[in-house]
């Protein structure tokens, strides 16, 4: 084995442990892809994990974030060294209090040379979406408040620069490594978006109180709980859609989107429960019923009825809050 085979070796085990300590849930839905696309998928998961933390970092003020964020993107699209982005990245998280993501970005040579070994139109696609993400992200450091976003159609756009925007990617990433798949999609690739966007909604839902305790809300200051679940709901059928396209011979795409989209709509059910009761405490999804979403994958991999029947009983409550909220006085 040469040096550079042996570096990507040790590369790729770091990344597979770095994703462990970062995200238990994506360290349990990218192993499910195909080889070649855990590869990329869990990189560019990475890359934007590195753009989630500066955005996140509650002693940082807004032009501290931007200027952060534009260092990474220069560093990504090699304009600038990594060692560059790292140090003043690193001094201003000074006080950051989760180690494996200061780790993840002492650690960025390693994940940008992953990127480097990927195909050209991989590398393109995850370019494009890391750039989307930071300079979209860019926008609403100053706009991070408790009151919230000013309205709906803000709300929506930050979904689509941290989430919908990843949406496209997977989609540009599993067209690039799947002919069929491809040529299942076309013509449909706007369920993409709302694939990510009912993944970050669900996290912005299940996150509030934290966020609140940051001093943050992403949530639109005029809308009501039960109206975004309402949204929610509807991404959500966009995301069903989505994977029910998918070919039914593309068992580890379907595997891996099924689970996210499973415990996107268990979470959100568990909300609309909560809402109903006006219980206010926060939505955890056991251990046992993640695995058993888990298990539940390798069936409804096979069977689009098995992924519908699934979305029926798992949103009951988000169904019944959805017809009680469009209801009209006789």
């Amino acid at each position: 084995m040469n040096t550079s085979s042996a570096t990507l070796q040790a590369d790729l085990a770091y990344q597979k442990v770095i994703l462990g300590s970062v995200s238990r849930t994506f360290a349990l839905t990218i192993p499910l892809l195909p080889e070649a696309l855990e590869k990329v998928v869990g990189n560019a998961y990475l890359l934007c994990r590195i753009v989630d933390t500066i955005e996140d970092a509650p002693d940082l003020s807004p032009p501290t974030k931007q200027a952060l964020s534009q260092l990474f993107l220069d560093s990504l699209m090699g304009k600038i060294t990594a060692e560059e982005f790292i140090r003043p990245c690193l001094a201003a998280l000074n006080t950051h209090s989760n180690p494996s993501e200061l780790d993840l970005i002492e650690h960025t040579p390693a994940v940008l040379r992953i990127l480097h070994a990927c195909s050209p139109k991989d590398q393109e696609a995850v370019n494009q979406c890391v750039s989307i993400m930071s300079l979209g992200m860019s926008r609403f450091h100053t706009k991070q408040s408790t009151e919230g976003l000013s309205d709906l159609a803000e709300f929506e756009e930050y979904c689509y620069v941290v989430a919908g925007v990843v949406g496209e990617l997977l989609t540009n990433l599993f067209g690039n490594h799947s002919s069929h798949f491809a040529q299942c999609m076309r013509s449909h690739e706007s369920l993409s978006v709302g694939f990510g966007q009912a993944l970050q909604m669900t996290n912005i839902l299940k996150d509030s109180s934290e966020d609140r305790a940051r001093g943050v809300s992403w949530k639109p200051s005029k809308m009501s709980q039960i109206d975004l679940l309402n949204i929610a709901y509807r991404k959500l059928i966009e995301a069903c859609n989505y994977i029910l396209i998918i070919p039914k011979q593309e068992v580890g795409i379907r595997r891996f989107c099924f689970l996210a989209f499973g415990l996107a709509a268990l979470t959100l059910n568990t909300i609309a429960q909560k809402a109903s009761a006006k219980k206010i405490s926060e939505p955890k999804l056991t251990r046992k019923v993640v695995w058993g979403v888990y298990g539940f994958t390798k069936l409804a991999a096979h069977s689009n009825l098995l992924v519908k029947l699934f979305f029926y009983l798992s949103s009951q409550d988000l169904r019944k809050l959805a017809k009680s909220s469009y209801k009209t006085p006789s």
